[in-house]
Parts: C-alpha cells; sequence; structure tokens
C-alpha cells in the first residue's frame, strides 16, 4: 500500500548519523547491537501528540505496531505511549525493531539514551542479521520523516525489500541447523563470509564448515562424489549395489551404451548436483535422443545407466555412523478437479513453509520449463485440471531444492542397509555424507529388494532431517558438532582480556610473557600492535575487536591475552563473547568528553563490560583500592579476584575477600605473594622483579600483582611464574615505550607512555626515586582531550 499523507512539519531536523553494528558485547547489551546518533534540532521538544496526524499516518504504515507492549505490558502499550505523546528517538526504536521482526527477524530490545551531548540521543536495537539491522534503521527513519513531513512513502515496498534481504544474507538450514547446536553448546560461531562459510570455537580449537562441508572433509573424497561414474566404480568395487551404466560423450555412444544394458535407461550430467539435468525414466531410442541435449547443457560427459525402480531414500551418514534417513517424494501437486496444474502451483506455494531456494523448510513448486517438458511427456501441460485426488509429480527427481518433500525413515532402516551406506560414506573417504538409495522399502535389505545406491553427495542438504515434511524431525546437527568436538574436546582457548585507564599493556605484555615461557603459543593485542609470541604481525593501536578476532582467528594460538580499551568497546563492541579471566586495573580520567562518555562513572561502567563477560568458571581480577573497580565484583558471574598496594590489614574490603577464603594478590613483608584465605604462596622479592627497577617504580606494583594473579587462575606452577617475573626486564623489546630507562653520554633518558594526570603522577614518584642530581622532563598530552584535562597532565 502507498500511504498518501498531508504536508504537515518539516522533517529536516531529523538526522541520524554513525549507524554501525556493535558485534560483540558492548555499553548497552551482551549481546550484539545497531546504534546511530540521532539530533532532533528543532524537533527536539515535539512529542507524537503534537503532530497532527502522526500517529494515524504512523500506525497505517506499519499497522503491527498495534501490537508492541512498549513499558505498559500487553499489546497496544506503544500506542497508548503515542497517543499521550512520546519523543521521536522512541518511535524510531520501534519502528526499526519492528521491521526487523516483519523481515523474519526475532527481535525486542531497544533502548534509547542521551548521549550527553545537546540535542543528541543514542539509538539502540538487537539485530539478527547485521545487513537487515543496518537496513531496517535507515528505512526507519525513511519512515517516521515521512510521517512528520508529508512525503510520499511505500511502506510495504521497503518491507518486502528487507524480506528479501533477509533470505539472502541469513545461513542456509544446512549451516544454521549445526550453527544452532554449536550455540546450544555454549561453542563461540564466527561467520567469515556472506554466504556459509563459519568458524567454530576458537584459536587452536577452532573448526570450519561451510554447509555440511568440514575442515575434516577430505578433498578426494569430495572429487569422487562429484564424479559419478567414479563413484560407482569405487562402490562397485567392495560389492555394493550400484546400476549398470557407463559415460557417453556424444548422443552415439549414449544409444549404444543403452542398447548395450537395455531400456529403460536414465541420463546424468557426470558432475552436475541438485537433480539439474537428470532426465527421468526413458523406455527408448526416440526418449533418449529427445533428452540428450537437456542433459548435455549441464556438462559435456554423460551417464547413462539402468534406470532403478524405487522409492528415493537419502541417508546421512556423519563420521562413520548412520545418523538419518528420509523418504524424498518429487515435487507434486493433488488434483481438486477443478483446478488446473498452474493453479494449484500457486495455490501450494502459499504454504509459508514454502520459500525460494534453501530459506525455508520446503521450497516453492516449479512452473519453469523442466516442468512444462516434464508434464508434456505424460501428455499434460500446466492448463491441465487433474481428477480429484489424482497425484501429479511436476519433476522426475525428488529434490528438495526443486519442491520436493521428505519423510522420515530413521527408525524403519534395514541394519544390513545400515551397514552398507556406512560403508559407501568410508569407501568413497567422507566424514559427511548423503547416500542416495532407490529402493521400495528401506526396512528390507537392499539385496533383496533389487535396490542400488545411485548417488553419494558430499556436503549434502540436511534440511529433509531436521524439518521433514512428515515424520520425526532430527537434530543431525548434534553429531555433526560430536564429530568436529568429541566429548572432553575444547572448542575453545583461555580469552584474558586487559582493561583500565593506566598500566594495559604493560600487564598484557607481562602476562604474554609468563606464558610464553611456559611453552604456550601466545596471542597478544597491545596500543602498539598485534603480536604472535613476541612477532609482531600488525602495527598500531590494537585494542579493539579488529585486532582480537586476528588472535583468535589463528590456529596456532593457545592463549590470547588481549588488551581491551574503552574505543574498541564503545565504537564496535568486544572481539570475544566470553572471557576466561577479565582483568580491571584502574578508572581514572581519561578520554573524557568523547563518545558521550564525560564522567568516571560512565567510563567504569563502559570498562565493567569486559568483567560482565567472564565465564561462570572464569575469574575477574579487580583492584581492591579502586572504588569504581571493586564495584565491578556485583556484575561479574565469574570467581573474584582481588589484588591491593595497600600495606598488609589496611584494605578492608581485601581482608573481607580473604576471610571468605577469596584469592588475592598483594606484597607483604617486601615479597609479591598470592593469598588464597589463609594460605599465603610467596612469589618474588619486590626488589628483585627487574619490572620494579629496585622498587622505585611504585606505580608498576598494580600491573604485577594483576599478572601474578593471571597466572595463578590459569593453573601456572609458582615456580614458573617467579622464573617469568625475574625475566621480564623494561627494555624496548620487552615493553617498548612503558618505563624505558637508557644509558646515555651525560646521563640518563626516561621514555614512557604516560599521557594523562594518573601516569604522570606514577612516573614522578619513580623519578623522584632516582639518584640524580637533575631531572628534566619533557610532557605531551593528546591532542582530542578536555582542557581540564591538560591543565591536570601540566
Amino acid at each position: 500500500m502507498t500511504t498518501q499523507i498531508e504536508p504537515g512539519i518539516d522533517a529536516g531536523e531529523l538526522q541520524v548519523s554513525r549507524i554501525r553494528a556493535l558485534r560483540g558485547p558492548n555499553y548497552w547489551r551482551l549481546a550484539p547491537v545497531i546504534a546511530c546518533d540521532v539530533r532532533l534540532g528543532g524537533l527536539e521538544q515535539l512529542s507524537s501528540a503534537e503532530i497532527p496526524g502522526f500517529n494515524d499516518r504512523l500506525l497505517a504504515a506499519v499497522p503491527s505496531l498495534h501490537e508492541h507492549p512498549c513499558t505498559r505490558g500487553g499489546p497496544g502499550g506503544f500506542v497508548e505511549r503515542l497517543q499521550e505523546g512520546t519523543h521521536i528517538p522512541h518511535i524510531l526504536e520501534h519502528v526499526a525493531l519492528e521491521l526487523q521482526t516483519l523481515a523474519g527477524n526475532d527481535v525486542s530490545f531497544g533502548r534509547v539514551v542521551p548521549s550527553g551531548d545537546e540535542g543528541v540521543w543514542w539509538l539502540i536495537v538487537a539485530y539478527e542479521e547485521e545487513e537487515v539491522g543496518l537496513r531496517a534503521m535507515q528505512n526507519a527513519v525513511e519512515i517516521v520523516r515521512s510521517c512528520i513531513s508529508g512525503a510520499e512513502f511505500d511502506a510495504e515496498k521497503l518491507v518486502a525489500s528487507l524480506q528479501e534481504l533477509y533470505e539472502d544474507v541469513r545461513l542456509g538450514p544446512s549451516t544454521a541447523a549445526i550453527v544452532e547446536e554449536a550455540r546450544r553448546r555454549g561453542i563461540p560461531v564466527r561467520r567469515l563470509n556472506a554466504h556459509s562459510l563459519v568458524q567454530l570455537g576458537l584459536g587452536k580449537n577452532l573448526r570450519r564448515i561451510q554447509s555440511t562441508v568440514t575442515d575434516y572433509t577430505s578433498s578426494i573424497g569430495v572429487e569422487i562424489a562429484q564424479d559419478k561414474d567414479d563413484t560407482k566404480r569405487v562402490l562397485g568395487n567392495i560389492g555394493l549395489p550400484v546400476p549398470q551404466g557407463d559415460v557417453a560423450r556424444s548422443i552415439e555412444d549414449a544409444v549404444q551404451i543403452a542398447e548395450d544394458i537395455g531400456y529403460p535407461v536414465i541420463l546424468k550430467p557426470l558432475d552436475a548436483s541438485h537433480g539439474r539435468g537428470i532426465s527421468g525414466r526413458l523406455g527408448d531410442v526416440a526418449a533418449l535422443r529427445a533428452n540428450w541435449d537437456r542433459a548435455a547443457e549441464y556438462g559435456r560427459r554423460i551417464v547413462v545407466e539402468q534406470f532403478a525402480e524405487g522409492r528415493d531414500h537419502r541417508v546421512l551418514v556423519v563420521n562413520g555412523r548412520v545418523v538419518a534417513a528420509a523418504e524424498r517424494v518429487p515435487a507434486h501437486v493433488i488434483g481438486t478437479g477443478r483446478s488446473t496444474i498452474r493453479e494449484l502451483i500457486i495455490e501450494a506455494n502459499k504454504d509459508p513453509r514454502r520459500g525460494f531456494g534453501h530459506t525455508k523448510s520446503l521450497t516453492r513448486l516449479p512452473s519453469d520449463e523442466t516442468t512444462t517438458r516434464y508434464l508434456a511427456q505424460g501428455g499434460r501441460n500446466l492448463d491441465t485440471v487433474p481428477d480429484k485426488g489424482e497425484c501429479i509429480n511436476l519433476r522426475s527427481t525428488a529434490n528438495l531444492s526443486t519442491g520436493g518433500t521428505s519423510i522420515d525413515r530413521t527408525d524403519e532402516m534395514h541394519p544390513d542397509n545400515i551397514t552398507a551406506c556406512e560403508m559407501a560414506a568410508g569407501v568413497i573417504g567422507l566424514d559427511i555424507a548423503g547416500i542416495d538409495v532407490l529402493t521400495q522399502d528401506i526396512s528390507i535389505p537392499f539385496r533383496e529388494n533389487n535396490a542400488v545406491i545411485i548417488e553419494v553427495n558430499a556436503g549434502p542438504g540436511i534440511r529433509m532431517h531436521t524439518h521433514p515434511t512428515e515424520g520425526q524431525p532430527r537434530n543431525v546437527g548434534a553429531p555433526i558438532v560430536d564429530m568436529l568436538y568429541p566429548p572432553g574436546t575444547e572448542p575453545t582457548i583461555p580469552v584474558i582480556a586487559v582493561t583500565g585507564t593506566n598500566g594495559k599493556t604493560t600487564t598484557v605484555r607481562l602476562i604474554a610473557h609468563l606464558f610464553r615461557l611456559g611453552e604456550r603459543v601466545v596471542g597478544f593485542t597491545t596500543t602498539d600492535g598485534t603480536y604472535l609470541q613476541n612477532r609482531l604481525v600488525l602495527e598500531g593501536d590494537m585494542t579493539g575487536p579488529f585486532s582480537a578476532n586476528i588472535i583468535l582467528s589463528n590456529p596456532t594460538v593457545d592463549i590470547a591475552v588481549l588488551e581491551t580499551a574503552r574505543g574498541g568497546i564503545l565504537r564496535a563492541g568486544l572481539g570475544f563473547e566470553e572471557a576466561d579471566v577479565a582483568v580491571v586495573l584502574n578508572v581514572t580520567a581519561d578520554h573524557l568528553g568523547l563518545r558521550g562518555i564525560h564522567t568516571v562513572e560512565q567510563l567504569a561502567d563502559v570498562k565493567s563490560v569486559v568483567p560482565a563477560v567472564v565465564k561462570r568458571a572464569g575469574h575477574a581480577i579487580l583492584n581492591a583500592d579502586d572504588p569504581l573497580v571493586y564495584a565491578m565484583r556485583d556484575r561479574t558471574p565469574g570467581d573474584i579476584v582481588l589484588f591491593s598496594v595497600k600495606p598488609e590489614g589496611e584494605s578492608e574490603e581485601f581482608e573481607m575477600h580473604l576471610s571468605r577464603n577469596g584469592i588475592g594478590a598483594r606484597i607483604e613483608n617486601d615479597l609479591f605473594v598470592i593469598r588464597r584465605g589463609r594460605l599465603k604462596i610467596p612469589i618474588a622479592p619486590v626488589r628483585d622483579v627487574p619490572l620494579m627497577l629496585g622498587g622505585a617504580a611504585r606505580f608498576q606494583r598494580e600491573n604485577i600483582l594483576a599478572a601474578i594473579a593471571t597466572a595463578y587462575v590459569q593453573g601456572m606452577r609458582y615456580d614458573d611464574i617467579r622464573a617469568g617475573l625475574l625475566s621480564f626486564f623494561p627494555s624496548p623489546s620487552l615493553t617498548p615505550g612503558r618505563l624505558n630507562l637508557m644509558r646515555v653520554d651525560k646521563g640518563r633518558v626516561l621514555v614512557d607512555y604516560a599521557h594523562n594526570a594518573a601516569a604522570i603522577a606514577g612516573l614522578m614518584d619513580f623519578v623522584r626515586n632516582l639518584d640524580a642530581t637533575r631531572r628534566i622532563g619533557v610532557i605531551t598530552a593528546p591532542g582530542d582531550r578536555r582542557d581540564e584535562d591538560l591543565r591536570n597532565v601540566g
């Protein structure tokens, strides 16, 4: 429907910018969201009730908004808010969510919050498919603007375009079934392209799939399966039943082969799939000649083989075991005695289970040239009116991709047939195989009813098993995930995330050094680059999700240590869904006034996202001396570990934690120690630790305590922690730009990255403790800081 609206208030003041997808846990939600900035200008003071006709136009354009509960609970709550008067960003939120829902997505989360900048609101909504979410946000703005200003627009066209986009970008049903099972088990999932290439797991334990092809799938097995003649030879060599036939390169070859094996025969392009070019039953040479050109459209080599009688069955074999079987029924319609075949197809395609391609549980029935040709073989056409109850097939093949249906037969398979299908998958060499069998009854041994195996498919579709038209659905994603991750196999690697205002890079480097000495391949990210072991992979500020993905997608990495800054969290969310360890060092004034973060408390809220994603079996390592950090203990689902630089007995929070048998790290009697309740584990004397520079670099205490606590909860031996701590020197190679003290001709030069008031105060404390007759300081600060921050630095 095209909505015609009368001219009204000019909507030009409504501006939306920085529409972006935050793909990981973020400031607003621990799940993906679309976020944008909304500027209202002159519309700031107007509500929906104050714009003449706005509510009626909006509800006419998107009628399903009537069902939104909003904060009132129950359908109609949002309409009540509209009638009472609500602001434009709130309306955008509901429209953006509803457009995604109409496209087929299941989303409901939305928020509108003031950004802290005058006249700017943050609008945040959940999404399932990123492209759909981004487009829906843009379309929501178009609709609301039009309802305000009086422009003409076609809301139904926008929705139809979104639906088409969703069907185009969503995962196919086979990949989706595996992904859903993986997510049920808590296995991280990363989509690697716009199609069906997906990464499961992380680091050295990652696996990749594309539909039902996995990184275990044999390339030679795929090659054999794609060649129908080779497949028959390999199966026949071990005594499995296959139809007789041979490969023809010309019509004359085909006629000769057919005469040798006897009619009826069937033509199949040698390496086509999804039933393309397969002829159906050919009873004589005239039929063979009539169908040759059609088969030849799909390949120069055509298999001519005996036509086998029987019902079409697909048997799914995963990791050497039959896990499902289905009978496939060709696309068909049932006559009513009144409607034409064309009309019956149109009516059948109204079934909501049918969609284009593999987007739904069933594919739309075809009415194309192939259908017309097949019907003509039986003396029918699309305008034929079948008798009531008459079944009219539209294809010779039973592929679901051409509109076929399926009936689950898993529990009916005879044990001998199960063995035969498992042998077929094994001899071809496929980890996941679809065995196509023609048999009148799959409960009878193949040898007793002239059954034949006609194909073995690599990367078989599993939609017929997960969503059969009749019978019990089979969760075949489960055995596939079992194969990729057998019981007891870990799908991830330890993920250690370090955040805070000061000390992140040094702490990350120290933690990475400790684990590297334990002969583990460590990937880590810092402000100056992404590293594998100690080798620079990519230079630059690598403290966001992009660099985290580089490490977590590397199959050689045993453990990831990720510097996690507030900029990446606000810009795109975290680059991981869960962490095994989260370290929060401190929260002090820095970067304030940027991206809507104006207070230290807001900055702490941003950084608290990191401990919020710790696994229940993981650990949040928090600074007990920083009230903003200590408060984060209420947000994390993991176990709490505290560190403190206060003298023994002076931190009430730390002592209370130890009284509850908690784990902690602090300095006692000039020793770095790990505490577990009353248990005291000495690690190393403070003065012996190179990073402390003889005890003068007191600001390094937090970094060291956090690092040794991390190593401890990750199971590192005390001696190894000590050895790592004593071998980590502040130097351009191990800590570039962090406390690099170098001798020159006339003294010493200290280079450090300190760039905010708290960091410079710590550095000055260190310089005061140095034995020097004169101290000269050159201090710089980032140019995007507030004037008050620059004054504090000075």
